[in-house]
């Protein structure tokens, strides 16, 4: 693993490492960690979303094409603080039957569903996966959108704050409407 890449992924596992010597030295509650695990899941799918439509409106530069170099590691790296974010709830529910008991409300299963949709792209976010799965790899990594878009509506339920939860979909939003724009007008001059 080439030394840039050790280097993101301890920059990448600083914020966990952290939450979990807080909650291991007894300085913050497992309560006090659910949102900043949670809200670090959902800002580093973000970033992993965002460069792709970015590249595709503004062409590739040096920063564009680092920044798609690691965004397989920035989708893997969400599905980390995904899981940190459970664990942490479980601990802080203490009890396999309270989590049971909060299960069916909207504002639990949505986080529960979007974590089994995120498990198989993170799971086959290498190479070699890749290679043998070809066009199908592509597929399975499209599961992140509705990924995405249930783990904001496990933040508002959850909040019954809808703001944060939206500033963190306006930038994808920007760049999608790029992209879409840019398409369209590639598919006018095809015409």
């Amino acid at each position: 693993m080439p030394l840039r890449r050790i280097l993101l992924w301890l920059l990448l596992a600083c914020p966990a490492a952290l939450m979990l010597e807080g909650m291991a030295s007894g300085r913050d509650l497992p309560m006090d960690l659910l949102h900043p695990s949670g809200e670090m899941a959902v800002r580093l799918m973000v970033l992993a979303l965002l460069p792709g439509p970015l590249a595709e409106y503004f062409g590739t530069n040096a920063l564009l094409l680092g920044w798609l170099s690691i965004r397989r590691n920035l989708g893997v790296a969400a599905f980390g603080y995904a899981l940190l974010h459970m664990m942490i709830y479980l601990v802080d529910m203490g009890m396999l039957s309270a989590v049971l008991e909060e299960f069916a409300l909207p504002a639990i299963w949505t986080g529960w569903l979007a974590l089994a949709l995120m498990l198989p792209p993170a799971l086959i976010s290498f190479d070699r996966a890749m290679r043998r799965l070809g066009r199908r790899w592509a597929q399975v990594q499209r599961f992140v959108y509705p990924v995405f878009l249930l783990s904001l509506l496990h933040w508002m339920l959850l909040d019954w704050a809808w703001q944060p939860a939206l500033l963190h979909l306006l930038p994808l939003l920007v760049a999608w409407s790029l992209r879409g724009a840019h398409r369209d007008r590639l598919q006018r001059k095809l015409v």
